[in-house]
């Protein structure tokens, strides 16, 4: 039976937010990080072209869109040997987030690990599973109990890049314990410090990590941030054989599948690398704005190495920062949002305008 879920979180921003739109410059909401930036005209096209979708779609993806997938992982993630049984597409990847535990058949007694500062669905899926959830980055604290391994790579909300040693790591521990690991690579083409600036941020099915076997190893990707696709719910889960075809069969029995048209438009927006780099180019010249504005202002940044956030403190109450900044007509996420560990960090996002970039800047600096 599933027991009760906490209060969504962000419904606490309400008062805050109210204070930032009284702002006489107007918000400059930089909490939730959804995209503004129009998307691209040929994945529009595309969709456009594929609304004739009279008949069911696939579940398992049509043969384009996996052969999308496994081109892609391959061009852009150094990911070869892929067949269509390893990869599947998702209506977006927070629904998988947040149902993967219980379509894998955890439960009551197991333990679901995440990283220290986490997104908020990795417990919420454990708490729908009726798992326990440990918040941990060392594998050595991983106990017996472990059934599902979350990382995230970059880091929602702080940037954080995992290196191939660390996958490494991560994958040796979870096989010693015969645990599923899953690792969250929604941001890995936002790189912006050394050596992310210059190479591909790694996944954890690089064969680097894997050593030649996926088992009970899997990547989830979303086209959510990178092109724009956010209200498109468009994103990917791939790697072992044996876990894509249980999630498969739960998928077909509950009528999880992505509209067809969705499946044509996401096709097109998985081979044109050119749109991604001018959707990065934009976010780039955002970071280079905002960044310093706020260690003008006396925050510190942690790692945000990569990613759509900043993860920023200046050593005070994360709620307190929060109201500061209202006032100031500046929207951020409270640190305490993403873990107990973070009582002063806030996340900015980089999803604003230039013009709502510029103002904040100029604000915080006010």
């Amino acid at each position: 039976m599933l027991k009760q879920l906490p209060d969504y979180p962000w419904d606490q921003m309400a008062p805050f937010a109210a204070t930032a739109r009284a702002h006489f410059g107007g918000i400059v909401d930089l909490s939730i990080g959804s995209p503004v930036d129009p998307t691209p005209a040929l994945i529009r096209q595309a969709l456009a072209e594929a609304t004739d979708a009279h008949a069911y779609p696939q579940t398992v993806g049509t043969p384009a869109l996996q052969q999308a997938i496994i081109d892609w992982y391959a061009r852009r993630r150094g990911v070869v040997g892929l067949s269509a049984k390893n990869v599947l597409p998702t209506i977006g990847s927070k629904e998988l987030v947040a149902l993967l535990p219980f379509m894998l058949g955890i439960g009551e007694g197991d333990t679901i690990v995440h990283p220290r500062a986490a997104y908020p669905t990795y417990e919420i899926g454990a708490a729908i599973a009726g798992a326990t959830a440990l918040a941990s980055d060392d594998p050595a604290e991983w106990p017996a109990s472990t059934k599902l391994i979350w990382l995230n790579s970059p880091g929602n909300p702080d940037g954080r890049v995992l290196s191939v040693v660390e996958l490494r790591t991560a994958v040796a521990r979870a096989r010693e314990l015969d645990a599923v690991i899953v690792s969250d690579e929604c941001y890995a083409e936002l790189g912006w410090d050394a050596p992310w600036d210059a190479e591909p941020i790694p996944s954890i099915l690089d064969p680097r990590v894997t050593d030649g076997s996926r088992h009970n190893i899997l990547a989830i990707y979303s086209l959510s941030k990178q092109s724009n696709l956010a209200g498109y719910r468009a994103a990917f889960v791939a790697g072992c054989g044996s876990l894509i075809n249980r999630v498969l069969t739960v998928r077909k029995h509950a009528g999880l599948m992505l509209p067809a048209p969705l499946q044509a438009a996401m096709v097109v927006a998985l081979g044109d690398d050119a749109h991604v780099a001018a959707q990065k180019e934009l976010y780039r010249a955002r970071r280079a704005v905002l960044l310093p504005a706020l260690q003008d202002a006396g925050f510190r940044i942690d790692n945000s190495e990569a990613g759509l956030y900043l993860w920023a403190t200046r050593g005070a109450d994360a709620w307190q920062t929060i109201a500061e900044l209202a006032e100031r007509g500046i929207l951020a996420g409270p640190g305490p949002f993403y873990g107990s560990f973070y009582p002063e960090h806030v996340r900015f996002s980089l999803t604003a305008t230039d013009e709502r970039i510029a103002a904040a800047a100029e604000r915080l600096r006010a």
